[in-house]
């Protein structure tokens, strides 16, 4: 799925060290859509948290109709830095994944 983030992160990473964990197909896959739940949680909440009672209502109505130029628009009116501030929460989140991937493989060993 395309979010208004998709473009400033990657997930790849993550889901190359999944493929490398002795799972079935299909816990693999549920591992990577929890991945990508809770990076987009993370990141709705990093931007949530930045915004008004009013303007959260505009963003969700924008994320509703999926119009990304519009999101990126009022963010960027709304919030200074936000894409930074989005790169830095989904870079933390990622690090956590990584070392709860790691730590699950040496329990596999």
């Amino acid at each position: 799925m395309k979010y208004f983030y998709s473009h400033l992160i990657e997930i790849e990473s993550l889901i190359i060290e999944l493929d490398k964990l002795d799972l079935s197909l299909e816990e693999k896959s549920h591992l990577s859509s929890l991945v990508d739940s809770s990076l987009h949680h993370t990141i709705l909440d990093v931007v949530l948290s930045q915004l008004s009672e009013k303007d959260k209502k505009v963003f969700l109505n924008h994320l509703q109709k999926n119009e990304h130029d519009k999101i990126w628009q009022f963010l960027s009116s709304k919030v200074d830095k936000i894409e930074e501030k989005i790169i830095n929460a989904a870079e933390e989140l990622k690090k956590q994944l990584h070392k709860d991937i790691k730590d699950a493989k040496k329990v596999n060993l």
